[in-house]
């Protein structure tokens, strides 16, 4: 089974739930193909925890260097990031804010795109967005009805 990466809106959304073992519902989402953890999302979601939830990412973070891969972005991915915003810019007009917003997402899209797997994520808009201007794979994450 192909391995997969979650977007942090997947593990943030898990994390609200407040379930005790979060990456037991973590792994179900993935639907138990193996996790890749992007550095991308290991940075979005260390930069917005507190307390309680700062401990859940640390604990995150300490399974995964246990448990698989971090998917970096390379030199490559940075650079077709940088296009891909241009693009979606010239194409929609977005302000320098907008591409801003989308940075993460985009490197998360391309590193998935480089190593040839499907990026998890309930953020439909700015995936499908990313998606018009570069293929890659993605889909929405399941709900696994423990919510």
């Amino acid at each position: 089974m192909q391995p997969v990466p979650l977007d942090s809106s997947v593990y943030i959304a898990v994390m609200r739930r407040g379930k005790q073992d979060s990456m037991t519902s973590i792994r179900r989402l993935g639907q138990d193909a193996p996790l890749w953890l992007s550095a991308v999302v290991l940075e979005e979601l260390y930069s917005g925890a507190r307390g309680k939830a700062l401990r859940a990412v640390e604990r995150l973070d300490r399974d995964f260097s246990k448990i698989g891969p971090l998917l970096v972005p390379t030199q490559s991915d940075w650079r077709e990031t940088g296009r891909l915003l241009s693009e979606l810019g010239q194409r929609y007009g977005y302000e320098t804010v907008g591409r801003a917003r989308l940075t993460n997402d985009a490197l998360i899209a391309m590193s998935a795109r480089r190593v040839g797997i499907t990026v998890l994520t309930w953020n439909r808009r700015d995936f499908a967005r990313l998606a018009e201007i570069r293929v890659f794979k993605w889909q929405l994450a399941e709900e696994t009805g423990e919510g």
